[in-house]
């Protein structure tokens, strides 16, 4: 006759040391894998940086610039408007081209003027989301910034 299995205080620790031990693996695991690829910090002191924020935001939002971002194969194009729909043409021009949870591949794209549109060949895009994070500088002197979002097919 077999002999009945009886489950007792050691078989429920057994269980329990298994089942914590199991979530804890994966919870040290994903946050060293999250902190790895976080592509770090926006501003170095947030609480500096917000004392210009209003006067900033609307130094920016006075120039009435629309800003758009698209892909063309290999070629992204950037069409800042003014407020009456003309092409602006800005003083200079930068920003990071990337992903927005690491940085891996982060490049800075070289812009040219077309007459319409700024263009810079970035190489074809990875399917997913893309963040230009893109500063120009406004013939006035203005500084101006902005995160666009771009999905690749």
């Amino acid at each position: 006759m077999a002999q009945e299995f009886r489950l007792t205080g050691w078989h429920v620790l057994a269980g329990f040391v298994a089942a914590f031990g199991i979530i804890i693996t994966v919870n040290v695991v994903m946050a060293v894998n999250a902190v790895r690829t976080f592509p770090g910090l926006e501003v170095k002191n947030s609480y500096v940086a917000s004392q210009t924020f209003d006067a900033d935001r609307a130094a920016q939002e006075a120039l009435g610039w629309n800003v758009t971002l698209k892909t063309d194969g290999d070629l992204l194009r950037l069409s800042i408007r003014d407020d009456l729909g003309h092409p602006v043409q800005v003083a200079g021009l930068g920003g990071i081209l990337g992903r927005a949870t690491n940085v891996s591949q982060d490049q800075t794209p070289v812009w040219t003027f077309d007459g319409q549109d700024y263009v810079a060949n970035t190489g074809v895009l990875g399917q997913g989301y893309w963040n230009l994070r893109l500063q120009a500088e406004a013939q006035d002197g203005t500084t101006f910034k902005q995160r666009l979002q771009i999905y690749v097919k």
